[in-house]
C-alpha cells in the first residue's frame, strides 16, 4: 500500500493533521491502535476529566447557594448514570470525528504501525476487520503518539486499588478514601472531582508546593480553598512504601507528616507522563530520541530522518492538546511547501480545579530564573463587582510587562473561568501588544474579563475600582 501521507496518531494534534492535509488535496492515511478517533485526550483524559469536572463544579456551586438563602437537599449520586452521560459525552464526539473524517477522505487503519525504515510502516492489526496490506510506503509521515502516565515500579501494585489517571476516569466507584501521589494539574483535577463526589481526598507532593513550576501568586489561593476541602494536603514529603492490605492500601510516608504510615481505600499515582517513542521501531530510522524520551524535531516538526516529522506529547513540552493541533498543522503546512515556522510567544495552560489557574506567555517564576526584568501588575478580584456578586473573590489577574518597550509578555489567572479569560492574553502577546492597547480596550462590565483591563490600569496606576498609585 502507498500512502502520500501516512498519520501515526489518532489525538488532537494527529486527527487535526490528517484533516488539514486532506483539505490540502493529499492522499491521508491515519493508523491508530483505537478503534475511535480521539487519543488519550478525548477517550481518557481531556474530555472525560472536564465532564467530571463539570459535575463537581455544579455540585460546589449548589452547596455556594446556602450563602444566598437557597439550600438543596443533600445530592444522591447515581454512578451508573453519571458513568453512561461521561461516556455519552465521548461517543458523541468520536462519532463526529469518524464522520468528518470520512467526508474528507482519509482512510482510516486500526493497527499498530511501527516503522521498518524511514519511508516504510508495518502495521500490527490490533480490531476484529482484517488488514488489506501490513506495509504502507509513505511520501511523509506524521509521528503524533502522545505519551502515557509514568508508572513508578515501586508503586505498580497488582490491585485495582492503585489507579493511574486512566483508571480514576473510569469512576469505577466513589471509595471512602482516597490517596493522590503528585500534586500537578492532573491529580488536582481528578482529586477535586472524588473530593465533590464525597471522597475524603489526601494530597501528597514530593516538593514545597502544589504546581511546582507555577506561579506562586497563582497556587496560593487555590491551595487556600482545596486545604478546606481535601482531608490533607502533604508538602514535601515523600511516599516510602505502599502495601496492599486487601481491604486498603498501607501507605508509608516520609517527610512533612506527623502519622507516618496510613490507610487509603484508593491510591491515584498521578507524577507525571512519558512520551510514547518507543516500540515504534524509531531506531531503524534517523530519528533522534532525547533522554526523557522526546523525538527531537526543527521549527517545522521535522525529524532528523527527511520524510518522518513529529507532534504533540512526543514531540516534547508542554504536553497539551492544543499545542499538538498546532504542530500539525504546521508539520503539514511545511509539507505542502508552505514557509512556516512552530515559533509561538504563548502557549495558555490551564488548570481545571476551583478556582482554575491559567498562564500564558512568560511567567514571574520563568522571569526570576531566566534573571529577568520585568514589571508585573496585578488587581485583585476582591476589588471586582461581578467578583462580589458571585461570590468568587479568592480571584487575581496579572500582567508581566516589558519596561522598556511596555510589551505584554506574560499573563496569569487565577479565579473561576480562568481557562476562558486567559484566551484574551494570548493573543495580546501574540500581536505584540502593549499594556496600553490592553488598559484601553473597553470591556464589558461587570464581567471577570474586565480585570485584564483593570490590572493593566494597575500599571499606570490608574485603576478605578483599586487605589495603587504607581511607583516613581
Amino acid at each position: 500500500m502507498d500512502s502520500q501521507l501516512v498519520v501515526l496518531g489518532g489525538g488532537p494534534g494527529g486527527y487535526a493533521a490528517a484533516f488539514l492535509a486532506a483539505d490540502l488535496g493529499m492522499q491521508v492515511t491515519l493508523v491508530d491502535v483505537e478503534s475511535r478517533l480521539g487519543g488519550t485526550c478525548l477517550l481518557r483524559g481531556c474530555i472525560p476529566s472536564k465532564a467530571l469536572l463539570h459535575v463537581a463544579k455544579a455540585m460546589s456551586e449548589a452547596a455556594h447557594l446556602g450563602e444566598w438563602g437557597v439550600a438543596f437537599a443533600k445530592p444522591t449520586l447515581d454512578i451508573n448514570a453519571m458513568r453512561a452521560r461521561k461516556e455519552k459525552v465521548i461517543a458523541t464526539l468520536t462519532g463526529g470525528l469518524k464522520q468528518i473524517a470520512a467526508k474528507r477522505n482519509v482512510k482510516l487503519i486500526q493497527a499498530k504501525g511501527t516503522f521498518e525504515d524511514g519511508q516504510t510502516l508495518r502495521l500490527q492489526s490490533v480490531g476484529q476487520t482484517p488488514l488489506a496490506d501490513d506495509r504502507i510506503r509513505f511520501q511523509n509521515c506524521i509521528l503524533a503518539s502522545g505519551s502515557r502516565p509514568t508508572k513508578i515500579p515501586a508503586f505498580n501494585l497488582p490491585t485495582p486499588r492503585v489507579m493511574d489517571s486512566t483508571t480514576a476516569l473510569e469512576l469505577i466507584d466513589i471509595p471512602e478514601s482516597m490517596l493522590v501521589v503528585g500534586g500537578g494539574y492532573i491529580g488536582l483535577e481528578m482529586a477535586t472531582v472524588y473530593a465533590a463526589l464525597g471522597t475524603r481526598v489526601t494530597v501528597v507532593e514530593l516538593t514545597d508546593g502544589l504546581l511546582p513550576g507555577a506561579d506562586r501568586d497563582l497556587v496560593r489561593p487555590l491551595h487556600k480553598k482545596l486545604s478546606g476541602e481535601f482531608a490533607a494536603i502533604l508538602l514535601g514529603t515523600k511516599v516510602v512504601s505502599m502495601v496492599d492490605k486487601g481491604h486498603a492500601i498501607e501507605v508509608t510516608f516520609d517527610g512533612n507528616v506527623e502519622q507516618k504510615v496510613q490507610h487509603f481505600s484508593r491510591v491515584l499515582v498521578s507524577v507525571g507522563r512519558r512520551p510514547n517513542s518507543d516500540g515504534l521501531g524509531l531506531e531503524k530510522t534517523k530519528v533522534q530520541i532525547d533522554r526523557q524520551g522526546f523525538v527531537a524535531v526543527d521549527p517545522q516538526r521535522r525529524t532528523a530522518e527527511p520524510k518522518i516529522w513529529a507532534i504533540g506529547d512526543v514531540a516534547g513540552q508542554p504536553m497539551l492538546a492544543h499545542k499538538a493541533a498546532h504542530e500539525g498543522r504546521t508539520a503539514v503546512e511545511a509539507i505542502a511547501g508552505h514557509k512556516v515556522a512552530f515559533e509561538p510567544r504563548a502557549i495558555p495552560a490551564v488548570v481545571f480545579t476551583d478556582p482554575e489557574i491559567a498562564w500564558a506567555g512568560l511567567t514571574e517564576t520563568e522571569a526570576k530564573q531566566q534573571g529577568r526584568t520585568v514589571e508585573v501588575a496585578q488587581f485583585p478580584w476582591a476589588a471586582s463587582g461581578r467578583a462580589q456578586a458571585v461570590g468568587r473573590t479568592e480571584g487575581s489577574t496579572k500582567w508581566l510587562i516589558d519596561p522598556a518597550s511596555q510589551r505584554v509578555l506574560g499573563c496569569g489567572i487565577v479565579g473561576a473561568g480562568a481557562g476562558e479569560l486567559i484566551a484574551e492574553s494570548v493573543l495580546a502577546i501574540e500581536m505584540g501588544a502593549s499594556i496600553a492597547d490592553v488598559a484601553e480596550s473597553i470591556h464589558p462590565h461587570p464581567t471577570m474579563s474586565e480585570t485584564l483591563a483593570f490590572s493593566a490600569e494597575v500599571f499606570f496606576g490608574t485603576a478605578t475600582d483599586l487605589y495603587r498609585p504607581r511607583k516613581s
